[in-house]
């Protein structure tokens, strides 16, 4: 197949930006150059000649000679802008936005069809990852049961420092901003929300799921306290922030983002730092798992140079997923978790439907706990900035009938309550 040359029209020119830059020059075997750059900082000072660079956006937009648009800017709205007009004008598209996409995933899907134009965003999930053309390509046929993965670098790096350094979960998000591997506004890494707009991504590629952010779950490392810090280290254990998307034996998917506790055996206990790693695992071939570097200027750009070489061979995504299987999401399924609290009757026993464990001390209080998802992400208390909440090593969610349930523990049934100090 032959390739056709790319001309880029380039919005952004910040980290990920410039290091597209490099990697072009050190790709000689691409035909494709880096026509005009677009950005807003008329007064910031430019490693290369300002020729390349305009204030104007039309200026790339409506060039004729620019087949390519790559959008690496920070704001969402004005991102999505301009990826519309970039589709309108017939040109492909290449973007890094998680936040975008997974706010307009809908309408983009549309305007992909309408104007027949290709929309490629490998880079806005886990960088040095191919998960996106993986589950594309690779799990077309085979039938895929889960994908779980640490796709956020900022709160993994936060999350190895207070292993490794045994320093609390305020001083590793200091040494986090001091290096820039979290966001101007910290709140998008460390709440998980930059994990969950993966996760939407994810879900349509993984499961032909189109979902709206504000309907999954997403509890990020924001919460976490010296005991269980302190608890993770006499067990062994480390803490991670877990994007996980699951098929249920009904045919429901569940999906959400929480922080877990991982034992020595998981493939998650070695990914450490801004690493990301992601698990599949399908019907027929078992789980798969990728490691690599999920942030930095070269492994991001290096997603988005396999974008543009992919536009050069006319690839686009076909979602397959979308017209082969017709799954939805549910909250109703259950989950075993590590409840933390500072008063003594703040998580009532009632609400879960089994306890494993229990423990009291004068630093705090934990509940190990089955307890129904829903009903957890209902629960005054898990609303609480004070309480923190950690999937416990093996959770295992199950599929949950809360009258069944119910009923269950109006009887006296499935509450069971021992008092020790060890779990998973």
């Amino acid at each position: 197949m032959s390739r056709q040359e790319i001309t880029i029209g380039l919005f952004g020119f910040g980290v990920v930006g410039k290091g597209l830059w490099d990697v072009l020059e050190q790709t000689p075997g691409l035909k494709a150059n880096i026509r005009k750059i677009c950005v807003k900082n008329h007064d910031k000072p430019r490693p290369i000649s300002t020729d390349h660079f305009t204030f104007e956006k039309n200026d790339l937009l409506d060039d004729k000679s620019i087949n390519v648009i790559v959008e690496l800017i920070d704001d969402p709205e004005a991102a999505f802008e301009i990826v519309t007009k970039a589709m309108q004008n017939g040109k492909g598209v290449v973007s890094a936005n998680k936040k975008m996409i997974a706010d307009h995933l809908e309408e983009l899907l549309e305007m992909q069809k309408k104007y027949e134009v290709p929309f490629l965003y490998e880079a806005s999930c886990c960088a040095s990852i191919p998960i996106i053309r993986n589950l594309e390509e690779y799990y077309d046929n085979d039938l895929l049961v889960s994908l779980e993965g640490i796709v956020n670098g900022s709160t993994n790096y936060i999350l190895t420092r207070t292993s490794e350094d045994k320093i609390s979960y305020e001083q590793a998000l200091q040494l986090a901003r001091e290096k820039g591997y979290v966001e101007s506004n910290p709140a998008l890494d460390v709440e998980g929300f930059d994990a969950k707009y993966k996760l939407i991504i994810l879900l349509l590629h993984a499961f032909g799921i189109v979902e709206q952010p504000e309907n999954i779950f997403n509890l990020g490392i924001q919460r976490l306290g010296a005991l269980e810090l302190r608890l993770a280290a006499e067990k062994g254990y480390k803490i991670k922030l877990i994007a996980l998307a699951r098929k249920l034996e009904n045919d429901k998917v569940i999906a959400f983002v929480m922080p877990q506790f991982v034992n020595p055996a998981s493939r998650f206990y070695t990914v450490d730092d801004v690493f990301n790693g992601v698990q599949t695992e399908t019907s027929f071939a078992d789980k798969q798992f990728f490691i690599g570097r999920g942030a930095g200027a070269f492994p991001t750009a290096s997603a988005v140079l396999s974008d543009i070489s992919a536009l050069s061979y006319n690839y686009r995504y076909e979602y397959k997923k979308m017209s082969q299987e017709s799954l939805s999401l549910s909250n109703d399924f259950s989950i075993e978790v590590f409840v933390r609290f500072q008063h003594k009757d703040e998580v009532p026993t009632s609400d879960f439907i089994s306890i494993t464990e229990k423990y009291r001390s004068a630093d705090g209080h934990y509940i190990v706990g089955r307890i129904g998802f829903d009903k957890m992400i209902k629960c005054s208390w898990a609303q609480n900035p004070g309480v923190s909440i950690l999937l416990t090593p093996a959770f295992n969610a199950e599929p949950y009938l809360h009258k069944e349930q119910d009923a269950l523990k109006s009887e006296g049934v499935g509450i069971r309550i021992q008092d020790t100090k060890s779990f998973g």
